[in-house]
């Protein structure tokens, strides 16, 4: 189609006193996979489901695949996918008869497209398991594969690989650029930093506001404010008392086995050891680090 894929105008949500969603607004372009990173209860579900109709707004609009999302929902879910943070799978149902039961809510009657759609997820060989058995991975594929039985060219997965292994989120985001490469759009809510760096574009929320949308190098160029500094020490806790502040040190932070620290740019490896040893710390090593989105969100969440 022509045009963004998604436009969200002002959109907001109250329940009574509580401001779920504040006065956001965005597009999303064709084709693209975009990401939307917060913690639980900043507002992330509660776009989706305003999104899809399936919510309606305390103020402001949103347009989705052309169509009004609160006056034409029912042309807006005929045409989008949409996978929830429960799935909603029936456990005493095969896998095969789960994707048959929604694919005929879908309308869809084709064996063909069931069986092309258990390929694309990768559920071929387990038709006729009872999704009372599967693993979570598994499981997810299923959830997945229902939202897509009926060859959506907009998929909402709101928070899709909560719960499941490092290997199985891997998977899962190779079958979300499969679906990119053929054209669909994906619009997925994690609060998962490292996922976020798959996305083409990255929006940030938090207490119901969307504080930023770009790619993930542009939210780590324009939001930081300083260089990142990797520093290894046996005094962590030491350290994050320490050097707070010292020497113009923005942000300490505990990362793994060493320090994670932001320094004004420009402020070299020998200047930090100084402020390091001016603290009383000893440092094994001091490294330029590499920013992460959770170094933008962390930014954030100290105004």
């Amino acid at each position: 189609m022509a045009g963004p894929v998604i436009v969200a105008d002002n959109l907001t949500r109250r329940f009574g006193d509580f401001v779920a969603v504040d006065h956001i607004s965005f597009a999303v372009q064709p084709g693209e996979v975009v990401g939307y990173l917060g913690p639980n209860g900043c507002g992330k579900t509660t776009t989706i489901r305003m999104l899809l109709g399936l919510l309606q707004p305390s103020d402001g609009q949103a347009v989705v695949m052309g169509y009004d999302a609160f006056h034409q929902t029912e042309e807006v879910r005929a045409r989008a996918g949409y996978m929830s943070q429960k799935f909603a799978i029936y456990d005493d149902l095969t896998v095969l008869e789960n994707l048959v039961f929604y694919g005929g809510v879908y309308g869809i009657n084709d064996r063909e497209r069931i069986e092309e759609t258990l390929g694309l997820v990768g559920l071929v060989g387990h038709e006729h398991e009872l999704t009372g058995g599967l693993s979570a991975g598994w499981r997810q594929r299923l959830a997945l594969g229902i939202a897509l039985v009926h060859k959506p060219q907009l998929l909402f997965l709101d928070e899709p690989t909560s719960g499941v292994d490092p290997t199985a989120r891997r998977i899962f985001w190779e079958l979300i650029y499969e679906l990119a490469a053929q054209g669909v759009t994906v619009f997925v809510t994690t609060h998962y930093m490292d996922e976020a760096e798959y996305c083409e574009r990255v929006g940030i929320m938090r207490a119901g506001k969307l504080l930023a949308l770009d790619t993930p190098a542009a939210l780590k160029s324009k939001i930081l404010p300083g260089d990142v500094w990797d520093i290894h020490t046996d005094q962590l806790l030491a350290g994050l008392d320490l050097l707070p502040g010292l020497g113009s040190i923005m942000r300490v932070g505990l990362s793994g086995d060493h320090l994670r620290v932001i320094c004004p740019r420009g402020l070299g490896k020998r200047e930090l050891e100084k402020v390091i040893a001016s603290a009383g710390l000893q440092a094994t090593a001091v490294e330029a680090g590499e920013p992460t989105l959770e170094d933008v969100f962390l930014s954030f969440a100290k105004d």
